[in-house]
């Protein structure tokens, strides 16, 4: 396999190395410029790529083509068309146009849109990315594009995501020119998006209604175990579980996903996965169809990929910490510390522009991460809280109070690590620990964003991520191209900066309760949340960071704030109606008839004597029945929250009722389930219990 793994490697992806051996010299040298300094693509260049793109894909037994897109329902969408032409005679050709290649016009009218459009308003378009390689997926090529209405607004996340990517490059070149940095062309976000997930059994999957609709159990009471003993965490893989990753690996590097890491979570059942550092809009392309393949892959093997953020209560939800970072068009890393006092001095401006983003946009960076399943997990022990802070270590921590004091920094010798065995290597230590509770942490040349849930897509965060520090970098570059001594005025800027941000830094333990509290004296929000945080969305402080620099319109904004608010509701509705469709037909009958084979057990005793001791069967009998008489109550109350919360002409007021009335009557109908499910036997349970679906993988 070794061996296999180069040539296997991007296999299914119409990348750099193909197109200079299947495209003339001209051409090619036009698409290298379309694709790395954003250059306009003419007609007769795409009929000559579309040709090219087209008898490759042949050759690899495609037969269709379509254009795959992310509308904002945050998985993918795409509408086949075959290759094939009529050629007269009863005889086709096959023949892909460069018209075909560059635009596509799918039916927008039942794609979320938030008002953006009517519904007989239906023509949508979408348009060929060139930055991000064509690649065949089960026998179709697939097309990155973008995707707009008919007035032209942005009906998807790859959008804004490329929109932000030019406002961020514009602004921090700016800043690499004040440096006197003439060489570089251009600066991009790189990302690496860390992926949990977990694996179970299909066929007890399908035994249950609410992972079906839902992606996560409504009802469930705690196993005998559960994580608590930290075994499955990096701990040897199961056969089926490797079986899998080994065939997702392969499947992963045909489409030139660069699969790095595999391993075992701390929730029986979780795995992880990582992929190698790229460009922010591969990157977000890569996630997508990774997650896609995770599911198909699963399916071969018998088992289901679960993406939703807490499938499970009571062990960790799933998360993908998204690993942030900057470089150069040369390679330069310019979140990691130079050689020379002007790196470091470059360093420590993009450094205190992202402290400054974070802070000063704390309520985006939440909101990006902002849905129903995740607000399950943050706040979890697996998980940040919901208050944004960023962990910068202790050596760092000492450079910016040295830069706000005015005192000089001697810095420190790296440390020897020894571990008291001769026998074991003696390596450096690293001059910072991870915080692995840092909802923003620096982590040596990158910020790990961790409050992502498992299922959402990464272009959210990072087109937020990406606007917000190019609006610093366009504050600061205003300064320091108008400043009379660039040396005083760049160090000005940043010791300012410290001085007036340094309060969204916390290098302590942010799961714990003295946090919270130091967090609302520091004056930091706390969003606990989706609910809480979407208001903040269409703020003007936001609205005017994101129009100012071409990334969102005031309109669209509108409109995400609009989706996310009906999707919240939705989502919830959905399991609400899955819950009392579980305890009407499933739970309640199985309790029913254990608590009749009770009695008839007690009926049969006292015939055979009537002095026979019947008493723990008379006593489980009443303590069920009485739990089941409390079930009808909260069953009730349920459906009465449902009849007052759906319907209300204000989305917001709606979604505070979802959340404030029927999230709490939810948890008071499963508290009775998992109580009942406790004390009921086994072969009367109407479906698989947390046991069965956590350890059934072997």
């Amino acid at each position: 396999m070794e061996n296999r793994v180069p040539d296997l490697f991007g296999s299914m992806v119409f990348h750099e190395h193909v197109m200079k051996e299947r495209l003339p010299k001209s051409t090619y040298k036009t698409m290298c410029k379309v694709m790395q300094e954003g250059k306009r693509l003419d007609k007769e260049v795409a009929d000559i790529v579309a040709n090219a793109m087209k008898d490759w894909a042949v050759e690899k037994g495609a037969t269709h083509f379509t254009h795959w897109f992310q509308p904002m329902t945050g998985i993918t969408a795409e509408k086949h068309d075959s290759f094939i032409a009529p050629a007269g005679d009863g005889q086709i050709i096959m023949e892909f146009s460069g018209k075909e290649l560059i635009q596509g016009e799918p039916d927008a009218s039942s794609f979320p849109n938030g008002g953006l459009r009517a519904t007989f308003e239906a023509r949508g378009y979408t348009a060929w990315d060139p930055t991000s390689f064509a690649f065949i997926k089960d026998d179709t090529l697939c097309i990155p594009t973008a995707f707009y209405s008919y007035g032209g607004q942005a009906l998807d996340k790859k959008t804004p995501l490329l929109r932000s990517m030019e406002a961020f490059n514009k602004q921090a070149m700016r800043i690499m020119r004040v440096f006197g940095d003439t060489e570089t062309t251009r600066v991009n976000t790189t990302v690496g998006s860390e992926q949990e997930y977990f694996l179970i059994d299909k066929a007890l999957y399908l035994q249950r209604k609410d992972l079906v609709y839902c992606g996560r159990t409504l009802f469930g009471a705690k196993p005998p175990k559960g994580q608590e003993l930290d075994d499955h965490y990096f701990g040897a893989i199961k056969p089926k579980v490797k079986a899998f990753m080994s065939d997702l690996n392969i499947e992963l590097w045909k489409l030139g996903i660069l699969s790095k890491t595999e391993h075992n979570e701390v929730a029986p059942a979780q795995h992880e996965l990582a992929p190698v550092f790229t460009t922010v809009n591969i990157a977000c392309d890569h996630n997508q169809v990774t997650m896609e393949v995770m599911k198909k892959v699963a399916d071969k093997h018998g088992l289901v990929c679960l993406l939703h953020e807490k499938p499970f209560d009571g062990v960790n939800g799933s998360g993908k910490h998204n690993n942030w970072s900057i470089s150069t068009d040369k390679g330069v890393n310019l979140l990691e510390p130079g050689d020379s006092p002007v790196e470091n001095t470059r360093f420590l401006l993009f450094l205190v522009a992202l402290i400054k983003a974070v802070d000063e946009y704390q309520d985006m960076l939440r909101i990006s991460v902002a849905s129903a399943g995740n607000d399950h997990r943050l706040g979890a022990n697996e998980a940040p809280p919901a208050i944004v802070s960023m962990f910068v270590g202790e050596d760092l921590q000492e450079v910016l109070t040295s830069i706000e004091s005015g005192a000089e920094y001697a810095g420190k010798d790296r440390e020897m690590m020894k571990v008291g065995v001769h026998v074991l290597p003696r390596f450096f230590k690293d001059t910072t620990d991870r915080n692995r509770t840092s909802p923003f942490a620096f982590t040596g040349n990158k910020f790990e964003f961790r409050m992502l849930g498992s299922a959402v897509s990464i272009a959210c965060p990072n087109f937020i991520l990406n606007t917000i520090v190019a609006e610093e970098l366009a504050q600061f570059a205003d300064q320091l191209e108008v400043a009379e001594n660039f040396p005083t005025a760049v160090n000005e800027l940043i010791r300012k900066t410290v001085t007036e941000h340094k309060r969204i830094i916390f290098n302590g333990n942010n799961y714990s309760d003295e946090w919270v509290v130091e967090a609302e004296e520091r004056g930091l929000l706390n969003l606990r949340t989706t609910v809480d945080a979407l208001p903040y969305y269409v703020t003007e402080k936001n609205i005017s960071a994101f129009t100012k620099h071409g990334v969102l319109t005031e309109e669209e904004i509108h409109s995400r704030y609009e989706i996310l608010v009906e999707n919240y509701i939705k989502v919830v509705h959905i399991e609400a109606l899955t819950m009392l469709e579980l305890a009407k037909k499933s739970i309640l009958p199985a309790v029913s008839s254990y608590v009749k084979e009770l009695a008839e057990t007690i009926s049969l005793k006292r015939q055979i004597a009537a002095t026979i001791n019947c008493r723990s069967e008379e006593s489980l009998a009443m303590e069920l029945s009485e739990l089941c008489a409390d079930f009808m109550d909260k069953m009730g109350s349920l459906e009465e929250c449902l009849a007052k919360a759906h319907g209300s002409a204000d989305g917001q007021a709606e979604a505070e009722f979802y959340k404030d009335g029927v999230i709490p009557a939810m948890a008071d109908l499963r508290a009775i389930a998992d109580k009942m499910e406790e004390e009921v036997g086994e072969k009367y349970w109407p479906f698989p219990t947390y046991g069965e679906l956590l350890f059934s993988v072997l």
